[in-house]
């Protein structure tokens, strides 16, 4: 079983862990294509808060965002195939943050064939957070075993 539970968290953390890499190779001095495709949907969810909340949202450079997508990706990932929590928490940051910006099905008509893309992809990433969530309930809910050396004596009459 133990076996098993690793090779599901490495072919898991691998779509990150891979996502991560690639945007590293490609990141150069303006983030890449990664800052290229993200700019824009950024800005619109940016612009879209603010205006809905009323609140200011400060400037965030592009390759900052990147940056930190990568990090979060790659740590996560190498973290996550060790079973660690922390490492299954910053994977949820990571999608908590970039799925609605990125998958902003939200700005299309129900009938574009990019609406129906878009929340494809969008429900996917809720599919991830949901297991995503379901490991760290599991984590939390197996009980930790005792070392041997404390162990309890029954007493004998």
């Amino acid at each position: 079983m133990g076996f098993i539970s690793f090779v599901g968290r490495v072919l898991f953390a691998s779509l990150f862990l891979l996502s991560a890499y690639q945007e590293f190779i490609e990141f150069g001095n303006d983030g890449g294509p990664a800052a290229k495709t993200l700019k824009p949907k950024f800005n619109l969810f940016v612009n879209l808060v603010s205006k809905n909340t009323g609140l200011g949202v400060p400037h965030i450079d592009i390759k900052t965002v990147i940056a930190a997508t990568m990090f979060l990706k790659g740590f996560g990932g190498l973290l996550f195939i060790f079973s660690s929590s922390f490492g299954a928490f910053l994977l949820l940051i990571y999608l908590a943050f970039i799925t609605p910006i990125v998958y902003d099905f939200y700005n299309y008509e129900m009938e574009s064939v990019q609406f129906v893309q878009l929340f494809f992809k969008f429900t996917q990433n809720l599919a991830f957070i949901g297991a995503l969530l379901f490991f760290l309930g599991m984590k939390n809910s197996i009980p930790r075993r005792r070392s041997k050396g404390r162990t309890t004596k029954t007493k004998t009459n």
